[in-house]
């Protein structure tokens, strides 16, 4: 494994990087021997991000099938980092000769299969394997609990609390969140995450000055430690995510893990994996529309909490895990 996605906390590169060592190390002890970030000869190595020093090692002898994982594609950072055109031509380029350096390729939405052939990937190396969370790390709280871990951070029993998790950007929507929580003083909003790339960030400045000075309903309590992240979809009586561009958004996937009911923008590219199982909205007023009909109607907010339970059964670790031990298995005989 080569990573350096938990060097930049709030990301979902590094949720996505620890729940499959995790993963590996717990269903595969004994099977799958695991090294991290060495150059020891090796049958396969797995690159989570394109590091340059990585890029350099996949010329050394002994790293077997090097395989990446595509995370992000250039046209879905556009709108997270601000750079000089130059930079980010000179980026993106980099981007995509990393990929075409590997032997294979994985990537956790099968829409982004055609995007990289259009890209210059050949499509017989690449591989959709989805991502998915453990449900020892998230999972539904009792109501007792529920009050409790409420009470603990000082909010209401009974207030209308939404849920945004992701880094502090503009391709995750945070203004439509911010607009929203600006038209609804009634509820609670609280955005989990941060500024992972600093300010670079696209639409930092700005952003920063609403972080910094919030609306009285909304609450910013940054980068939070993964272990905490649990009692934040628990305490939320709906998540929202209202990104224009994912791949595979972790934090959907944790919210569903929680039974927390779930809206989503309508992004053709969700149709593709998690379909059904969540309440699209389209632009801002459908997502008003949408917190609205969760709030007034206790049986659609229990059939999406049903929903949300059944989306983290699908993408579980046990049914993710074997997929993870064929791959490997197939490409180890490839080497």
């Amino acid at each position: 494994m080569f990573s350096a996605a938990e060097t930049v906390p709030g990301q979902g590169v590094g949720s996505a990087y620890r729940e499959l060592v995790n993963l590996l190390e717990e269903k595969f002890k004994g099977q799958i021997s695991l090294r991290f970030n060495s150059l020891v000869p090796t049958d396969i190595s797995h690159y989570h991000t394109i590091n340059p020093a990585y890029f350099l090692s996949t010329f050394l002898p002994g790293r077997g099938r090097k395989i990446g994982y595509v995370h992000f594609l250039p046209e879905t950072l556009e709108e997270s980092i601000t750079l000089p055109k130059f930079l980010k031509k000179l980026f993106y380029w980099y981007v995509m000769l990393f990929y075409r350096r590997m032997d294979e390729l994985v990537v956790v939405n099968p829409t982004f299969i055609d995007k990289l052939v259009a890209l210059g990937v050949k499509r017989d190396k690449v591989t959709y394997i989805p991502n998915f969370v453990s449900k020892d790390t998230f999972f539904p709280v009792s109501a007792d609990e529920k009050a409790r871990i409420r009470q603990q951070f000082g909010l209401a029993e009974d207030a209308y609390i939404v849920l945004g998790v992701g880094q502090v950007q503009e391709r995750k929507g945070v203004w439509d969140f911010i607009k929203l929580a600006k038209a609804n003083p009634n509820w609670r909003f609280i955005w989990v995450g941060g500024f992972s790339f600093g300010k670079m960030t696209a639409g930092y400045e700005a952003l920063k000055e609403v972080v910094d000075n919030p609306p009285a309903n909304l609450d910013f309590p940054g980068i939070v430690p993964r272990e905490s992240m649990n009692d934040y979809y628990n305490l939320a009586d709906v998540f929202l995510l209202p990104s224009y561009t994912e791949l595979f958004p972790m934090s959907a996937l944790e919210a569903f893990s929680t039974g927390t009911p779930t809206v989503l923008r309508d992004l053709d590219l969700y149709q593709a994996i998690i379909d059904g199982y969540y309440l699209p909205a389209k632009g801002r007023q459908g997502m008003q529309k949408a917190l609205d009909q969760v709030e007034r109607d206790p049986a659609l907010r229990k059939q999406l909490a049903k929903e949300a339970l059944a989306a983290s059964d699908y993408y579980s670790a046990d049914h993710v895990a074997a997929i993870w031990k064929a791959f490997y298995e197939k490409q180890a005989k490839m080497r």
